[in-house]
């Protein structure tokens, strides 16, 4: 529970169904490591938070407990973050955080306390097919849809995990809230990398690595042709498709083509450039049934606000692939989840891992 109404109607349902319900707020980060006023801050693992959880675990009649996972979760997530940037990709941590800490430490904290299933606020439902795989199906609301962050988690978790709320619009959430009087009914909620809640992850990655007695080194910025255009202050302070703080003067607007850690430059064109027609996805993880074919389609998304496109996957290994775009498609940026759809099921995700 996060203290948010999401996770707090999920609760209250399954109470409502009959189950034994254990409320559980991961304690994830602390201050000292990433920054932020803890006076106005409204995130998740705040004192807020916590007591807004104790509320409504009162409020349905179940014991409440706080679990510390920071140590875990900086270990698999934040020190990701950092390196993946360093290493000139652009990480999504909500994906790492799943399959890392939500699906793996925390089963064993329910474990510890003798629950068959953890539970979740996601918007998207799990379901089990007719050959007895588990698959994870799109949430009914588009507008919060969460199955693009859901593919690394693996079929033994998938058997133990229960989503509420899949079937439901966040509009029913929280007539649900605010006719059961909870606390959190009208609570706002936050889209951010919970770690980051000024949104500014340069920041983030400014302060955590000057604690820790590292900077970033400042390097050219180019054109395509080679020409140098201006300066940056480290290439982990760019994501492809960028245009705005480049800090270079063009006649027309330039973008993030490229970001070469080896020769520390950020590589900079003119939009048309940005469009690629295919890209090669590795540690994939099939949420349902392994694929059989040699070649087939899907629609795939490449960020979580993306509109899933039409393309033709070509299995390379048991978890790599060639991703084949009907249309090419702007941006796509080394480091992000590529995820895999048949109408509204996962097929599974991956990681993209270079653009030819």
């Amino acid at each position: 529970m996060s203290g948010g109404v999401d996770s707090s109607v999920a609760a209250l349902l399954l109470k409502e169904e009959g189950y034994t319900v254990i409320g559980a707020h991961m304690k994830l980060w602390d201050y000292v490591d990433v920054g932020g006023d803890i006076h106005k801050d409204g995130r998740c693992c705040t004192i807020d938070s916590i007591t807004d959880c104790r509320f409504v675990c009162d409020a349905i009649g179940a014991p409440f407990y706080v679990l510390n996972l920071s140590a875990e979760f900086r270990e698999t997530v934040i020190e990701n973050f950092v390196s993946e940037y360093r290493a000139g990709r652009t990480p999504n941590p909500c994906v790492r955080c799943n399959s890392e800490v939500k699906w793996d430490a925390f089963l064993k904290k329910a474990d510890e306390l003798g629950c068959e299933y953890i539970a979740t606020g996601h918007y998207a439902f799990i379901e089990r097919g007719e050959e007895g795989t588990y698959r994870i199906r799109k949430g009914v609301d588009q507008t919060r849809d969460q199955s693009y962050v859901l593919w690394g988690v693996s079929q033994d978790a998938l058997k133990r995990t229960l989503m509420p709320l899949g079937r439901l619009l966040k509009s029913e959430v929280r007539e649900i809230a605010a006719r059961h009087g909870l606390r959190t009914a009208t609570k706002p909620e936050s889209r951010e990398i919970c770690f980051v809640a000024d949104d500014d992850y340069r920041r983030f990655l400014s302060e955590y690595e000057a604690h820790r007695g590292r900077s970033f080194e400042p390097g050219d910025i180019v054109g395509e042709d080679g020409s140098v255009l201006g300066r940056h202050n480290g290439t982990a302070f760019y994501t492809i498709g960028q245009r705005k703080g480049l800090g270079v003067t063009s006649p027309r607007p330039l973008y993030v083509q490229r970001i070469d850690v080896g020769s520390n430059q950020v590589i900079v064109g003119e939009e048309d450039s940005l469009y690629r027609g295919e890209l090669l996805a590795e540690r994939i993880n099939w949420t349902g049934k392994k694929p059989t074919a040699d070649t087939f389609d899907a629609e795939v998304k490449i960020r979580y606000l993306h509109a899933p496109a039409r393309a033709r996957l070509v299995p390379l290994t048991a978890h790599s692939a060639r991703v084949i775009f009907v249309e090419k498609q702007r941006a796509v940026t080394p480091g992000q989840s590529v995820v895999f759809y048949d109408g509204d099921v996962v097929l599974g995700g991956g990681l993209i891992a270079n653009i030819p």
